[in-house]
């Protein structure tokens, strides 16, 4: 397992590392961190060892409603990725905008690529996304970590150094036939050059920044500027010149020293189509939250979809509407809009727990995000941001007054090793006061799909088809 040696628990600095399943970046930033802690919030350190269960010894407890006859029973997927861009940063537009770190822990993003505390209408409207279909909607979650730290470690060998390089295949949502074959070619270059790079790797010393930056990192980074260049080239023969490419060039290491930081950032600077200020952010000294540590895991499946309702059908949501699900903060707030989010692959329609589980061998860690779906028709927000959306009552019958929209579902699979379970060693990122407590898992979502995606999720939902773009 991919592990920081050496991290002292109330000294150590922000380093590179990615965790179990590796970060990919998108503006030569480190992904992943390992932040700062001390004295003082050093409460905040780890999940409560409680707080951990075995999913096999809890009762079944998820209840659907019966589906009526009108029921609705279509489903519309959207593929955003899993965050490969390395989109970061602890803030909230929606509860707390405008205030830097306003979260307080570090949120993890799909869909829209400019969220920050900044976000507007408008930001968000101009924005690009990682979402294959177009939709600029943003949907964002606290990261999970796995801490394996112990207190007053000593510097030891990072284990299974890697090159880590952003995914420019993504970022190219449609090659024109005639330039597919020399876009493909340069794609699996782009493949070997990483695979060079990895061999390279092993036969220096990973903890020596510089041998890895001169050696590794820069060369790679000269090779993957002069490929990606080709496959634009290729692409503005026959089409539009792709934009935004060429920041995709610098990569990183797992596991690697800060300086990999600053020498990825100096090359961004130079480069002419930098993105503008909060455009894919990513993680980096200035966002050390201090009681949230650990590798940063990124989901292995992040399945977004919208479903029906079990007594009719649904309305279009209004483009900007924002929703949230379970509370950050539980324990100022108390347990009514907190929900059970936890279970593990192939428990999913069985129990849903409210502490962080235990999964048998083959099955893995998962978070499940139901949110709200009963629109007022009037309001995209409001003041405590739930007034205006609200959930069914146990019959599946929104309040009256109220319709029913999509209901958007965010499930998160993590690949967590069962001894990193079975040792209380991974957590949900979260406010210093809920000491990582799972109750407090939480979910945003702002609608900024075109009112013709939007159609398409309504037609799909209400004709009872499985969609997916």
């Amino acid at each position: 397992m991919t592990r920081n040696q050496g991290r002292h628990r109330f000294s150590r600095r922000t380093k590179l590392t990615a965790g179990l399943a590796g970060l990919a970046l998108a503006t030569g930033l480190a992904v992943a961190i390992s932040t700062t802690g001390d004295q003082g919030t050093a409460q905040a350190d780890g999940a409560d060892k409680s707080l951990f269960v075995d999913i096999t010894k809890q009762g079944r407890n998820v209840k659907a409603p019966r589906p009526e006859r009108d029921a609705t029973t279509g489903t519309f997927g959207v593929d955003c990725g899993r965050n490969e861009n390395g989109h970061f940063n602890p803030d909230n537009f929606i509860a707390q905008p405008g205030v830097r770190n306003g979260a307080q822990h570090l949120h993890d993003y799909v869909g829209n690529v400019t969220t920050d505390a900044d976000s507007t209408d408008e930001s968000l409207l101009e924005g690009d996304t990682t979402c294959k279909n177009g939709d600029k909607s943003t949907y964002f979650w606290p990261v999970v970590r796995i801490d394996t730290e112990d207190e007053g470690g000593e510097p030891g060998q990072p284990a299974n150094a890697q090159v880590e390089c952003p995914d420019v295949k993504r970022k190219l949502r449609e090659v024109p036939r005639q330039a597919r074959a020399e876009v493909d070619r340069n794609l699996t270059a782009l493949k070997d050059q990483v695979a060079e790079a990895n061999t390279k790797l092993k036969s220096i010393n990973v903890d020596d920044p510089g041998a890895v930056n001169n050696q590794v990192l820069k060369p790679l980074r000269d090779k993957r500027s002069a490929t990606i260049n080709r496959i634009a080239d290729a692409i503005d023969r026959v089409a539009q010149r792709p934009r935004g490419l060429q920041r995709l060039a610098p990569c990183t290491v797992k596991d690697g020293d800060a300086e990999d930081v600053k020498v990825a950032d100096e090359q961004r600077e130079a480069e002419p189509d930098a993105p503008e200020k909060g455009d894919g952010k990513s993680a980096s000294d200035e966002n050390e939250l201090p009681g949230n540590e650990g590798d940063i895991q990124r989901p292995e499946v992040v399945d977004i979809s919208f479903r029906g309702s079990p007594v009719g059908k649904v309305t279009a949501m209004p483009q900007f509407l924002r929703v949230l699900y379970g509370d950050a903060k539980v324990s100022t707030n108390g347990t009514k809009n907190a929900r059970n989010s936890w279970t593990c692959t192939g428990f999913e329609d069985k129990v849903l727990i409210n502490k962080y589980p235990i999964c048998p061998q083959g099955s893995k860690v998962k978070r499940v995000h139901d949110f709200a779906s009963c629109w007022d028709g009037k309001n995209t927000d409001s003041a405590n941001h739930r007034d205006h959306i609200v959930y069914p009552d146990q019959n599946g019958r929104c309040p009256k007054g109220f319709r029913a929209v999509p209901q958007l579902r965010i499930s998160l699979t993590y690949n967590i090793p069962r001894d990193v379970q079975a040792n209380g060693q991974y957590a949900v990122d979260a406010f210093p006061e809920e000491e990582h407590n799972p109750f407090s898992d939480h979910d945003d979502f702002a609608n900024v799909m075109s009112d013709e995606i939007m159609q398409r999720v309504v037609n799909c939902i209400n004709s009872g088809k499985k969609c997916r773009e």
